[in-house]
């Protein structure tokens, strides 16, 4: 973070009065202070930063922003700021912040796919431009105006993702980021239970659009029947995908082939070919995107597809494992019915000698849609010949029941030692297995047993 008034900091925020000085840091971690910088006290469901402020302050922080009065040990008198809401007034410090820029900015959201193509974008927008982007997934109200304190005058770009779970929280973040190029990767059935129906989602989703500015391109998925409909006059719509005639940019002649996907990238009057490091077609998607906010960019298409080659999966998001004679494929990070149906489908094409094992924990925040959706996404695992299902948690025994209804192998085990041990004494060399659940499901625990017995 490059040095900011104190003076911009309280008017952003809407705290009265004069006041002199500087911060060069902004923290919300009381265990990572810098001295001199502003702390601010975010409440949370296990831990209320206002009662570290006075364990903050000892530390170095010269400044307290709170939304009520706590103790701030020896602070001086006048350097708490008091706001409504903490997690609001972040937002707006970082909008106030970003404004210092003048960098070319794409804004991601979607309902799945956001990482991944976050991750694509940034590959090929760092081809041309010295790059800023979101780290891991720090998307949410917390999270995003950390990625924007990183931005300093050496940036030419940035790349931000946008989460949400409700509707006026993409509004909140993309005021702060101030994009310049929007994409929506897919409106799904993720954060059902909160928004209710896929309508209300895509609502929330174009939050996104009405932060761009007159005559900016909003890229989205001409494939996913909801914003396929898109219409917005004021804006530049450019439609990406694979099956869709009225996109602008599409993806012909995929094939799947040792750990990789081949596809030709296609536009009116051009083609080139693609090898994309990762396996199914959503990645597929994925790659459109980047390249899409390539093209707006000015970057051609042959140096976009040099550096999609170049990506690679971050996180637990189909990383390959080889491990034991045995592959794996790590996709814990998240899991909702649209990825997990991507997942299966490239499960059954995997090319290897011997079976291909599914283990699938719950799919969380789907609302009235829970019971409906792992009986479905069962009875798609056994329908794509997947030849076992192990299952963990308590929607997961869904999952069972669509398997065996389907007249396929599946078994649900209530804990994850259990889980671990069946795994242990069935894998074979040759086999592969796709680990696929929602993060707070902890799969990665599974994992760390198996490559370490």
């Amino acid at each position: 973070m490059e040095r900011m008034q104190l003076q911009e900091i309280a008017e952003a925020v809407g705290c009265p009065g004069e006041y002199e000085g500087w911060v060069e840091e902004i923290s919300t971690d009381s265990r990572q202070i810098t001295p001199g910088c502003l702390f601010a006290a975010v409440p949370g469901e296990r831990f209320d930063g206002h009662d570290y402020a006075a364990k903050a302050v000892e530390a170095g922080a010269s400044w307290v922003l709170a939304q009520h009065p706590c103790d701030t040990g020896a602070l001086p008198q006048g350097h708490l700021l008091l706001v409504p809401d903490v997690r609001q007034a972040l937002i707006d410090i970082a909008g106030a912040y970003r404004s210092h820029f003048s960098i070319r900015c794409v804004g991601i959201t979607g309902s799945v796919g956001k990482t991944t193509t976050k991750e694509m974008v940034a590959e090929v927008v760092s081809t041309k431009y010295r790059t800023l982007k979101t780290q891991g997934n720090l998307n949410n109200e917390i999270g995003l105006p950390k990625t924007l304190f990183q931005l300093t005058s050496a940036h030419e770009a940035a790349v931000i993702e946008m989460g949400m779970q409700n509707l006026g929280e993409i509004a909140a973040l993309a005021a702060a980021v101030k994009p310049q190029i929007g994409v929506i990767t897919n409106i799904g059935v993720s954060h059902l239970e909160m928004l209710g129906t896929r309508e209300n989602i895509l609502k929330a989703k174009l939050e996104l659009a009405d932060a761009l500015p007159d005559g900016a391109p909003l890229l989205l998925c001409g494939d996913n029947d909801l914003l396929s409909t898109v219409r917005i006059p004021r804006l530049r719509v450019r439609l990406f995908g694979i099956e869709n005639p009225a996109c602008d940019l599409w993806a012909g002649e995929i094939l799947e082939r040792d750990g990789a996907t081949r596809f030709t990238l296609c536009w009116e009057g051009g083609s080139v070919p693609v090898l994309l490091p990762a396996l199914g077609r959503h990645n597929v998607y994925n790659a459109l995107a980047a390249c899409a906010v390539g093209r707006e960019l000015g970057i051609p298409p042959e140096i976009c597809a040099q550096a999609i080659a170049g990506y690679a999966p971050a996180g637990m998001r189909q990383k390959v494992v080889y491990h034991g004679g045995y592959t794996v494929v790590e996709d814990c990070y998240n899991a909702s019915p649209d990825s997990m149906r991507a997942a299966l489908q490239t499960l059954a094409g995997w090319p290897q000698a011997g079976r291909r094992i599914a283990v699938l924990a719950d799919m969380l925040e789907l609302g009235s849609l829970e019971e409906a959706a792992h009986l479905e996404i069962g009875a798609l695992a056994a329908q794509l010949g997947i030849d076992l299902v192990l299952a963990y948690g308590p929607a997961a025994r869904r999952y069972v029941q669509g398997v065996e209804q389907e007249g396929g192998s599946a078994r649900h085990f209530a804990t994850k030692a259990a889980l671990l041990e069946a795994l242990q004494g069935t894998l074979q060399p040759g086999d592969v297995v796709w680990f696929k659940g929602s993060h707070s499901m902890a799969l990665e625990e599974v994992l760390e047993g198996l490559y370490t017995a």
